[in-house]
């Protein structure tokens, strides 16, 4: 067996990870590398396994850190099955849409400019048509359903608890080159118990003999989840008094559903003033579409929410706005009431947030609520660490909004989280490889491992690094 990690090493972005044993070839996870836009845009084109040689694909969760390189690679020839669960399945499909024409769109205006100076053309990643062709391939299973992925390789999915859908992922290895059972656990984006609408994550109490575990938070704690929604009542009545809006950039899969929900149930028990609240995000408005497929995956807080409230949809509310087309989104700017306005793109890279971060970043009265993790180089790590001015669409702004963080809100489990993980391994790993992590945190959690759980041979590999085992 041999594991060849083609990213999310030293860094959060990009997932994707080979495991070859008997001949062939497992790739787990096909994220996009997110950060510096040029940098981004260079690895994404050239750091990517050979498609051909790929027998199959598993997809832990949607996330486009963890999806968005797929239609990539099947335009370049991979042919094999990908699975995943069928709630990744429906939100691949529209996130994966907005991927390819948020690319499309990108390389249509540096294009111009190329023309312009007799420059080549660049090409996008890939197309909506190549993501139309990469949906044909997908095949969604359920949680815990042992499926045969190859010849004596089977797959288990188990509930991650991160977002909808999201997975641990198991294989089951007869190695023929051994002649031993080996069990993998690829950990995916671990979630946090007690955090709303989906459901809390699943131990994998059998254990493993090679464990491949994020580090997203490997060295830092969050607040309790019941704290943040207190937090969030505080940011908003503060925000009021002050005469302001609230301004909070989100991931369109997840963290926006979670945000609404609170804030539904701030607004139900009173303690939060009837404002208007928008959801200013065709693809979050798409994917909550989604959310409310998918019932069977809440947990019991909202299944009792949703028998006890009179508004009976958890993601809408008599105050609550979805904004679809662009007058609407515009319109949002001459708004002269408090109001709190919930957009993309979670790290201020792009999208509508951007328009409304330009027309409130220097209005005092105004707040800014961050509540995700931001990766080194994107404006939304740039406001958090405190620069005072801050460039947006080539313009210079003053920050003089309040800026607040909150990361209670988080579906990734913190250090405590993350070690509580192995520790309900009944066996332990042989093998554990630390990913998904910026440098500091994915060592200071594979030392924890050593110290705290004695796990030998636990290792922080490099990009491209790979180990026979």
């Amino acid at each position: 067996m041999n594991i060849t990690f083609h990213g999310a090493a030293g860094t959060v972005t990009g997932s994707q990870h080979l495991v070859e044993v008997n001949g062939r070839k497992i790739m787990l996870d096909c994220g996009l590398f997110q950060g510096k836009r040029k940098e981004a845009f260079e690895r994404n084109r050239h750091e990517c396994c050979p498609a051909g040689e790929i027998d199959c694909l598993v997809l832990s969760h949607a996330h486009i850190d963890h999806s968005g390189r797929i239609p990539c690679l099947v335009k370049n020839g991979f042919d094999g099955n990908i699975f995943c669960t069928s709630a990744t399945r429906d939100l691949c499909e529209v996130m994966l849409m907005d991927s390819a024409f948020i690319q499309e769109k990108d390389v249509e205006f540096v294009n111009r400019r190329r023309h312009k100076k007799g420059q080549r053309l660049f090409e996008p990643l890939y197309t909506r048509g190549d993501v139309t062709r990469a949906m044909q391939q997908f095949i969604g299973i359920g949680y815990n359903r042992r499926h045969q992925l190859l010849p004596g390789i089977h797959l288990t999915l188990v509930d991650a608890g991160h977002m909808l859908g999201s997975a641990h992922v198991l294989l089951d290895i007869d190695d023929n080159q051994t002649g031993r059972q080996r069990r993998l656990v690829f950990s995916g984006d671990i979630g946090r118990p007690g955090i709303p609408i989906i459901r809390d994550p699943v131990p994998i109490t059998d254990g493993a003999d090679i464990l491949i575990m994020e580090s997203t938070y490997g060295n830092r704690l969050h607040p309790p989840y019941p704290e943040s929604e207190r937090e969030m009542e505080r940011i908003v009545n503060d925000t009021v008094k002050r005469g302001g809006s609230l301004l909070i950039p989100a991931f369109a899969v997840g963290r926006t559903q979670q945000l609404v929900y609170t804030l539904h149930k701030l607004h139900s028990d009173g303690r939060i003033p009837d404002l208007p609240i928008f959801v200013d995000s065709p693809l979050a408005t798409r994917t909550t579409d989604i959310f409310r497929l998918h019932l069977e995956l809440y947990d019991a807080d909202v299944r009792e929410f949703l028998l006890t409230d009179d508004d009976n949809d958890p993601f809408g509310f008599g105050r609550l706005q979805y904004t679809m087309a662009v007058a609407q989104s515009k319109a949002l700017n001459s708004l002269k009431v408090p109001a709190i306005i919930i957009s993309a793109s979670g790290m201020l890279e792009g999208g509508r947030i951007l328009h409304h971060l330009r027309n409130r970043i220097s209005d005092s009265r105004n707040t800014i609520l961050i509540t995700g993790w931001q990766a080194p180089n994107t404006l939304g790590r740039r406001l958090v660490e405190g620069e005072q001015t801050v460039r947006i669409y080539g313009e210079e702004y003053p920050l003089r909004a309040r800026v607040e963080t909150l990361t209670g809100f988080s579906g990734h489990a913190d250090r405590e989280g993350l070690l509580a993980f192995v520790r309900n391994m009944n066996n332990r790993p042989r093998h554990t490889f630390v990913v998904h992590g910026e440098e500091e945190s994915s060592a200071s959690l594979a030392q924890a491992l050593r110290d705290e759980l004695n796990l030998d041979n636990v290792i922080v590999p490099e990009p491209l690094q790979s180990f026979p085992l």
